[in-house]
């Protein structure tokens, strides 16, 4: 049997002695659920914070009242401010979050439902990228984790923000 893709973020973390912790919002908590459903991943998971409200994310996480008003929840800035202050709540080597338009409401034309900003910080650096899920709820927020996971192997694996920062995923 093969493994998942939280198995191999999971042994790529441990493989580099990193520690971890993550911001979410429209996910819920399935980041860090997928996560700590392999045995050992205390080693390198610290912990999340679920963030939903907007308020949440400015006294958990320290988002910018001012990054919510004029760029909104759901925007790759606040995906990077999210992800940078659970990297400083947690202490942790690198933050990832999630934050997005799960539906089945709550879209908008320029913000349609599916639409997911996933974030990263490191001591170094800070990105987001934008990503458009199709499906339903349960879907897209599946969708969105797994695709955290797989942008954090890719980062702590060598490849720089710059190239996966934009990425569409299909």
């Amino acid at each position: 049997m093969s493994k998942g893709i939280q198995e191999k973020a999971g042994d790529l973390l441990k493989k580099r002695d990193l520690t971890i912790a993550f911001a979410e919002s429209c996910t819920g908590g399935l980041l860090g659920h997928l996560l700590t459903n392999i045995p050992g991943s205390s080693n390198y998971f610290l912990g999340g914070i679920i963030a939903y409200s907007n308020a949440a994310k400015i006294k958990l996480l320290g988002v910018s009242p001012r990054t919510l008003a004029v760029k909104g929840a759901v925007s790759a800035e606040t995906a990077s401010e999210m992800a940078a202050g659970a990297r400083r709540a947690f202490h942790a080597d690198v933050a990832l979050s999630i934050t997005g338009i799960a539906g089945p409401g709550g879209g908008t034309r320029e913000k349609p439902v599916g639409l997911v900003y996933i974030g990263l910080a490191d001591r170094h650096t800070r990105f987001a990228g934008q990503y458009k899920f199709s499906g339903g709820r349960t879907c897209v927020k599946d969708r969105a984790a797994r695709a955290a996971l797989r942008l954090l192997m890719d980062f702590i694996a060598g490849k720089s923000g710059k190239r996966v920062k934009h990425r569409e995923a299909k």
